[in-house]
């Protein structure tokens, strides 16, 4: 698949576990974001274009407060190379509120490599 990214992302080395905020259940854990999206690595595969409310719960030297709620589109999905159990998935981010957004770069910058 050719890259069609347009901002670079970083690899995610702090466990965020990243929650569908419709259901409740935890979707997966972020393995790389960047300013505009993220990866998930998931254990079902996800459909693709579709919206989700994504609620990052977040620890207080992050903000003042539990979590971001923010729209994100999944772009694509597949089967990651070294675990078949797993899947990586790619999220646009279409919606976010003005402070949510300077705390998920806030993560982006310190947790982010």
């Amino acid at each position: 698949m050719p890259e069609r990214r347009t901002t670079p992302r970083k690899k995610f080395f702090f466990y965020m576990r990243v929650i569908n905020d419709d259901t409740q259940e935890i979707l997966g854990h972020m393995v790389e974001v960047g300013a505009i999206g993220l990866q998930l690595e998931t254990t079902v595969p996800l459909p693709l274009q579709k919206d989700y409310y994504l609620r990052l719960e977040l620890t207080s030297d992050l903000a003042d407060r539990p979590y971001i709620i923010f729209i994100a589109r999944s772009k694509w999905c597949k089967m990651d190379d070294i675990e078949p159990n797993l899947y990586r998935v790619g999220f646009e981010i279409v919606e976010i509120m003005p402070d949510d957004r300077e705390i998920f770069l806030r993560i982006l910058a310190k947790y982010g490599k």
